[in-house]
């Protein structure tokens, strides 16, 4: 697998970087006894992965959550701007249709 993704690595990336930074990274790839292309891909790519993470995965309270749950299970009824909204949600649908 590891072949597998070498042979498909066609892109690029660039960064200009301290010499202090430079050394600091080359010395942790060292440590960890991989390439700085390798050390350097896998920081970014998981650094990628959390901050889509922190974007996209909620997290809450109990109380939160039992709130949530319950909105979910026991639904308020609809009120004024959510039928108007609806309304206009179906004229759209059916214009775009046509």
């Amino acid at each position: 697998m590891l072949r597998e993704a070498k042979r498909k690595r066609g892109q690029r990336l660039e960064a200009r970087v301290t010499p202090d930074q430079k050394e600091l990274i080359e010395r942790a790839a060292c440590v960890q006894g991989r390439t700085v292309t390798d050390f350097v891909v896998s920081a970014l790519q998981e650094a990628a992965k959390q901050a889509i993470a922190d974007h996209t995965v909620w997290k809450l309270t109990q109380e939160q959550q039992k709130m949530f749950i319950g909105a979910l299970t026991d639904p308020p009824a609809p009120n004024q701007k959510l039928r108007q909204a609806y309304k206009r949600f179906r004229k759209y649908k059916a214009s775009a249709r046509r």
